[in-house]
């Protein structure tokens, strides 16, 4: 077995004590001091062996130690700060990174070269080995079989490597200017952790799907799961082949589609009169106390206008003052909306995903969707559209759908961009379930619903007009 003697025998027997061992009066075997050896094998692993008949007892995990719980401590908050991992599902290097999370998650572990580390928080590459996945593989003739168990014990692979952009490797992308060396934080200023992730040859490629009815949601210059699905949608729908690494073919299709990805806008006098609303109260008591649940501001107006999130428009522009008529910004160009007709519609529950479909059976729009939740699951089987109301109010009854808060009385809530249920609501034959919009567009895709399907407000407002009255809509799992 290849196993190193650690010790002999747990305890030495005392003089005249009988080696033999005593079974009590029940006839269970009891083991005795000095019945077993304790060993450890190639792996670190603790192994208990009978001293009498050689057989293993037990194959214990060697325990972790206090400096491998703290990396694996830090890596878990890098992880969490870093959010959800971002992949390029068409690069076969960044499936390769997805292939090896997915073993290490498994306890399959892959061995890489030798890293210098420093308490956990920095490490230094060796020489001639760049952390980019643009750089050679480096061959390992010793490298390990993944798929052997044996390796579950070693040390995880370093953490997933950031993508540099598209267009220019070396440089840094929109909004991610290098941090000074002493961090000056304004109060109002960018999320900073929006400068670290955000990219504006990513925006583009948003840009590019949202156009031809492949909508990833907010365009926030980030990838994510919305921006693969939607990815794979584009296929459908255009035919084309896009691949989200193939900038030339990127330009190319931005090109052909509408123009370019970013184009300048000037704040008028509307924009900037509202009507907008001092802050928007989570309790519906307070809620059903308002007018309208308008926008806050101009920016937050302006953003769901070009299907942004309002913290990358606030990036692309960080000296605009969004309050001030004439101001001139940068804005996603988002072009027109989709128009041909829908006759079908499938809510997909486990892709998170509403598609719409013409006569034909041919994809027309695919929507990123948060559908139903484990206490209020959305419907099953298909059901019809009823109506289409644009700017609804809603009524809360605590006795028909959910409890929120403290409220257990029947509210009627205002309607406006920043209600329970947006700008549009898709009503279908069974009464209290509809399509309708969010005031929380990053969301959408990334938490649960009471039971409807939920999309931004500016999918929702484009769904709403290749639909009608008796549309059936499918859910499947």
């Amino acid at each position: 077995m290849g196993l190193q003697a650690f010790s002999a025998h747990s305890a030495t027997p005392l003089a005249g004590e009988d080696r033999a061992p005593r079974a009590p009066a029940e006839g269970i075997q009891l083991a005795q001091p000095g019945d077993v050896e304790i060993y450890y094998d190639e792996f670190g692993r603790r192994v208990v062996v009978d001293a009498y008949t050689g057989e293993i007892i037990s194959v214990e995990r060697p325990r972790r130690s206090e400096r491998r719980v703290k990396r694996d401590q830090m890596r878990e908050r890098r992880d969490a700060m870093r959010g959800e991992e971002r992949y390029y599902l068409d690069d076969p290097k960044d499936m390769e990174r997805l292939r090896r999370e997915k073993m290490r998650d498994q306890g399959i572990v892959v061995v890489r070269p030798p890293v210098e580390e420093y308490g956990g928080y920095a490490r230094e590459l060796p020489a001639g080995i760049e952390e980019f996945p643009s750089a050679p593989r480096r061959a390992f003739p010793d490298e390990p079989d993944l798929a052997d168990p044996e390796f579950a014990e070693r040390e995880p692979a370093p953490g997933p490597i950031q993508r540099q952009p598209l267009d220019n490797p070396g440089a840094p992308s929109v909004a991610e200017a290098p941090p000074p060396a002493t961090p000056n934080i304004v109060e109002g200023a960018i999320d900073p952790s929006l400068k670290l992730g955000a990219r504006e040859d990513v925006a583009a490629l948003q840009v590019l799907l949202d156009r031809r009815g492949a909508s990833p949601g907010v365009i926030d210059g980030r990838f994510g799961s919305n921006v693969d699905k939607a990815i794979v949608a584009y296929r459908q729908i255009t035919g084309a082949n896009l691949r989200s690494t193939d900038t030339a073919g990127i330009k190319a299709a931005l090109a052909a589609s509408g123009g370019d990805a970013f184009i300048s806008y000037t704040i008028t006098a509307s924009d900037a009169a509202g009507p907008f609303v001092a802050s928007v109260p989570a309790d519906y008591g307070d809620k059903a106390k308002l007018e309208k649940l308008s926008y806050t501001s101009t920016s937050e107006m302006l953003a769901e206008r070009f299907h942004m999130d309002e913290a990358y428009l606030k990036a692309l522009n960080p000296e605009a003052n969004f309050g001030r008529v004439g101001t001139i910004i940068r804005i996603a160009n988002v072009g027109q909306p989709v128009s041909r007709q829908v006759t079908r519609v499938v809510a997909d529950k486990g892709r998170k995903q509403v598609f719409a479909y013409d006569a034909a059976n041919k994809l027309v729009v695919s929507y990123p969707a948060t559908i139903g939740s484990t206490d209020t699951p959305s419907p099953v089987g298909t059901h019809l559209i009823s109506r289409v109301v644009l700017d609804p109010d809603y009524t809360y009854n605590p006795n028909i759908n959910f409890k929120q808060g403290e409220n257990s009385t029947i509210l009627k809530i205002p309607p406006g961009p920043n209600g329970p249920v947006g700008s549009v609501w898709i009503a279908l034959d069974k009464p209290t379930y509809g399509i309708h919009g969010t005031p929380d567009p990053s969301k959408i895709g990334k938490t649960e619903s009471h039971g409807c399907v939920r999309l931004t407000n500016w999918d929702a407002q484009e769904l709403a007009k290749l639909v009608k009255a008796g549309v059936p809509v499918e859910f499947v799992e």
